[in-house]
C-alpha cells in the first residue's frame, strides 16, 4: 500500500490548517526529539542484549 503525492499533500494541508504555521515547527521537532530517543533507546537495547551471556553461555 503505497501512499500518493496527493494523498500526502492533503494531509499536510490538514496538519497545516488543525496545528497552525506557528505551532508546525514545535511540532516537527518535538517528533524529531521523540524519534531520536526511540532510535537511541533501541540501540541501547540491542547492546545490552548482546551484552548479557545466553543461558548456553552460563553453563558452560
Amino acid at each position: 500500500m503505497k501512499i500518493s503525492v496527493q494523498e500526502l499533500l492533503i494531509v499536510l494541508l490538514i496538519v497545516l490548517v488543525i496545528f497552525g504555521p506557528t505551532q508546525l515547527p514545535k511540532l516537527a521537532k518535538t517528533i524529531g526529539e521523540s524519534l531520536k530517543g526511540f532510535k537511541k533507546g533501541m540501540e541501547d537495547d540491542t547492546h545490552e542484549q548482546k551484552e548479557q551471556p545466553t543461558a548456553d553461555e552460563k553453563e558452560n
